[in-house]
């Protein structure tokens, strides 16, 4: 089989390389002139001189688009830039300028009435952003493209132009060196993510564009090999990664001047550790459970009965300590009378009975009501007006100066939610790690093969049930504080305000089963995307299944993998890179047999 490495756009490479550098640096420029008249279009594109709103965005595409494009000539310096593909990068890049640029200039004409509400800076700016990408469409593939018999469409050559070789193990560095890359990506990650976060929810033209440039973005550090040698570098220090993601989430509510935005990562967190202890039973016991969110609500409404609300039928007020215990408990019972008689069951069935039970909590709580049972639960309208917390005489529902700053009641319930996400953290990162944890994945990935083997599928899978409900349980003992009252409408299996049963699974299955960071990163997109975009609530499950289903054609893996599930996806892709055996000192006599 023959190869041939052939650019998309016939131009010698030296010519496409000056035009891409000339393209963007004219979108560059354009971003410091007035793209619009008027400042009626969100972040006022009308100022000389100071880029800002969708100018913003399109500016850190074209300067990224530039860097990368410097890379080519080897330049010393930024050859760390690209140590995966070289022009790939600059091509997505590239499209990030394009795609930022027209999108803006497409909704000023919509909002507007037209294109003659454009100023001469959006067209230089869009003008330079097309010249570059039909440049880097000129500069040469990465990879060649195979000659293995089928047509060299236009369709598979600019897929190929957009792939890149997997980039090779990186010299080892100072620990010191390697500890403060770590750190610096870890603060680049939460500047972007207060970015977006602090995007005004009526601006949602701005966050629109901000997921297209963060998407290309990203998808260019990939190719670049840059994603690939962070990960190698956190998988190495991994007791140094979770601090520092730890220490990262604790300065956020720091970074926050309103009460709006520390409200959304509070329930993101709420969600990411929901969605997390989900992951124990789906991603490493490979058990599908469309009823989990259950357990968030039995432990809601156990924290509600028991922290002294006025509408509890119970009347008791337990410290907060024991408020939480109790529901944990509750859950982990709830977890272990459910499991017991279905967890016999495997695959399509054990979801039919999960959601079942789902459904028959929602309806039981609404129920209980004094009319149609016991009065438990005040039926449809909840428990409402649940007290704010008070730890170490520390009111969590008044604001606090900590320095110059100012924590809001989110702000407080947001840290009191980080600690109990530390939590779960170590009990799924010890479980997964264990004999147990390694006995689960066995279990997922070939049950009868597993009980073969001596491992007692029944008992463990029981186990990863109760876990996983006592966990979801914990959490919801924090949300009753937050959001001040439960009711059954939250716990359904499907509705357009996560989190629920079938967001849940979503975020397990967008970031990547049976990995620790991946359903922080699901449950963060999730659930920061609708809140921003309220303009598309109507449309919310639509788009949700479209996301799915292009998730499932492109990346079924998720979006942070670990290696199994790469190598099960992607198992006749381009080849992994493998070490090579070592040889004995002594003898000579290789050991590839045992490397391999």
């Amino acid at each position: 089989m023959t190869t041939t490495r052939t650019a998309l756009v016939p131009l010698p490479a030296p010519v496409a390389r000056i035009a891409t550098l000339a393209g963007a640096a004219a979108a560059l420029a354009g971003t410091f002139l007035p793209w619009t008249w008027t400042s009626e279009f969100p972040g006022d594109l009308t100022v000389t001189g100071y880029p800002g709103g969708l100018q913003i965005l399109t500016l850190t595409a074209a300067v990224l688009t530039l860097l990368f494009t410097l890379t080519g000539y080897g330049i010393p310096g930024l050859r760390w830039l690209t140590p995966g593909g070289t022009n790939s990068p600059v091509r997505l890049l590239a499209l990030a300028t394009l795609g930022t640029t027209g999108y803006a200039m497409g909704a000023i004409s919509y909002e507007l009435g037209g294109v003659v509400n454009l100023e001469p800076g959006a067209w230089i700016s869009g003008i330079g952003a097309l010249v570059a990408v039909l440049a880097a469409l000129g500069l040469p593939d990465d990879q060649p493209l195979p000659d293995d018999g089928r047509e060299a469409t236009v369709r598979r050559r600019f897929r190929n132009s957009l792939a890149a070789p997997s980039a090779p193990r990186a010299k080892a560095l100072p620990s010191w060196a390697e500890i403060l890359v770590i750190a610096v990506a870890f603060g680049v990650a939460l500047y972007l993510f207060t970015y977006g976060i602090d995007i005004p929810t009526e601006d949602s033209e701005q966050f629109i564009g901000f997921l297209i440039t963060a998407a290309f973005a990203f998808t260019a550090l990939t190719r670049a090999g840059l994603i690939a040698r962070i990960t190698a570098l956190t998988a190495k220090h991994r007791n140094v990664t979770l601090a520092a993601a730890l220490v990262a989430a604790l300065c956020f509510p720091f970074t926050q001047d309103t009460a709006e935005y520390a409200l959304i990562g509070a329930n993101i967190l709420i969600f990411a550790t929901v969605a997390l202890g989900l992951n124990v039973v789906v991603g490493l016991a490979g058990l599908l459970d469309l009823g989990y969110v259950a357990f968030l609500g039995v432990g809601a409404y156990t924290a509600a009965l028991v922290s002294g609300a006025p509408l509890s039928a119970i009347g008791v007020h337990f410290p907060f300590w024991a408020a939480v215990l109790t529901g944990a408990v509750v859950s982990l019972v709830f977890g272990v009378l459910i499991g017991a008689p279905t967890l016999r069951l495997r695959g399509d069935y054990l979801a039919i009975v999960t959601l079942g039970f789902g459904e028959i909590f929602r309806v039981t709580v609404n129920n209980l009501n004094g009319n149609s049972g016991p009065d438990l639960t005040n039926g449809s309208q909840g428990i409402p007006s649940i007290p704010d917390l008070n730890l170490f005489g520390i009111d969590f529902g008044l604001t606090h100066d900590v320095g110059p700053f100012t924590l809001s009641r989110p702000a407080n319930y947001y840290l009191l939610m980080l600690v109990v996400t530390a939590v779960v953290v170590l009990v799924f990162r010890r479980s997964g790690d264990s004999r147990i944890g390694r006995a689960w994945v066995a279990i997922r990935e070939d049950e009868t093969a597993a009980t073969a083997m001596g491992i007692n599928a029944f008992r463990l899978k029981l186990l990863a049930f109760a876990l996983g409900a006592t966990l979801a349980g914990l959490a919801g003992t924090v949300q009753a504080h937050v959001n001040y009252t439960v009711t059954p409408e939250q716990y359904q299996f499907a509705g357009s305000v996560p989190p629920n049963s079938a967001f849940l699974l979503a975020a397990v299955i967008l970031g990547g089963m049976g990995t620790l960071s991946g359903p922080f990163v699901g449950a963060a997109l999730l659930y920061l995307i609708p809140a921003k975009l309220q303009f598309m609530q109507d449309y919310q499950l639509f788009l949700f299944g479209i996301a799915l289903i292009l998730l499932m054609r492109f990346r079924p893996e998720g979006l942070v993998a670990d290696r199994r599930k790469q190598l099960e996806f992607h198992e006749n892709d381009e080849p992994i890179d493998v070490p090579e055996p070592r040889q004995s000192e002594d003898s000579g006599a290789g050991i590839a047999k045992a490397g391999a």
